[in-house]
């Protein structure tokens, strides 16, 4: 376990004041272009790149949380600090989370490693000089964790950082009905509610649809919303087998290519379930927890309308490590 050195300034012990602050603090919108990947099973997904890389330029690939996009604060502001570096990146969208509901009737999820095996291999055939390095979020962290366990030296990345990442989900969904965390539960929900119900008005899709509109509005916890909707439009058998076979903690130990993930223990989003064991690593993984930082916040220092975060620096400085970052001229 890596001991770094980040610590909250006194206005910003307050895990919730970690997790919130940064959702409302502006960060300027960055200039995107669109792409539209489409994919084997006939959906697609967005890309949205910040520049494009030149030959042999590393890519960094930005994977998003749940219902997040490349507007999320953590993407505008990585995406702020890679144009700082020079670094070209891209964020990989999640089905239906570009502004647009996806094809199919089914969605993504936290173990749903084929659509960023599709980008990266896209990415990968089209710039086959450079070097792919990423960075997931909660969601897209556990996603990563699980691509980096699942593909072990075939991983098309070089590097990965995950941030956050609910590594055991079934324990993160608990936690989530608990006190203060029902409130991100319940914002969260509500999005998730929204595009079902925009499944459910849509005629092609509705008969393939789990449940009716009634049903939806009463899933008030990740717990049932996951047991009847997520697990039978993926594939599992209910939600225990869902949570089980995507949670990103057993695939740590499997992990061949340098990972680093970085855990608070004050996250009101998980329970010390999501802290893996130095048995549970493998070599190549470095684990980071702090006793603080909330859920995707770490704001080290500044002031409250302007803070100044740990984890732009720390994402960058593993990715780029031993990388030449910048390709030829």
């Amino acid at each position: 376990m890596i001991r770094r050195k980040f610590s909250p300034p006194w206005w910003a012990r307050n895990p919730h004041i970690q997790t919130i602050l940064p959702v409302l603090t502006k960060v300027d919108r960055p200039q995107l272009e669109r792409e539209r990947l489409e994919l084997s099973d006939g959906d697609f997904i967005d890309l949205d790149w910040q520049g494009k890389p030149k030959p042999n330029q590393a890519i960094v690939i930005i994977v998003h949380g749940l219902e997040g996009s490349s507007s999320s604060h953590y993407a505008r502001r990585i995406l702020a600090a890679c144009k700082a570096q020079q670094l070209c990146a891209v964020v990989h969208h999640h089905r239906s989370c570009s502004g647009e509901l996806n094809r199919l009737v089914r969605g993504y999820h936290s173990g749903d490693t084929q659509d960023i095996q599709q980008t990266l291999s896209q990415l990968k055939q089209r710039y086959p000089g450079s070097p792919l390095l990423a960075v997931g979020y909660s969601l897209g962290g556990n996603v990563l964790v699980k691509y980096q366990g699942e593909q072990q030296e075939k991983s098309l990345l070089e590097r990965a950082v995950a941030v956050s990442a609910p590594l055991h989900l079934a324990a993160c969904a608990k936690r989530l009905e608990k006190g203060f965390s029902k409130v991100y539960q319940s914002y969260l929900i509500k999005q998730l509610q929204e595009k079902m119900l925009g499944k459910v008005s849509t005629p092609a899709l509705q008969p393939l649809m789990p449940i009716g509109k009634a049903e939806i509005e009463q899933l008030t916890t990740f717990y049932a919303f996951d047991d009847k909707i997520t697990a039978p439009l993926h594939g599992f058998n209910d939600v225990d087998d869902y949570y089980h076979r995507a949670s990103g903690l057993p695939y740590l130990s499997q992990i061949q290519k340098p990972t680093l993930v970085i855990h608070a223990k004050d996250d009101p989003f998980m329970t010390h379930a999501v802290i893996p064991t130095n048995e549970q690593l493998a070599e190549q993984v470095e684990y980071e927890l702090h006793d603080n930082g909330g859920h995707v916040g770490f704001i080290e220092g500044g002031l409250p309308w302007r803070p100044r975060y740990y984890i732009e620096k720390r994402i960058l400085s593993f990715l780029t490590a031993q990388i030449d970052v910048l390709g030829s001229h």
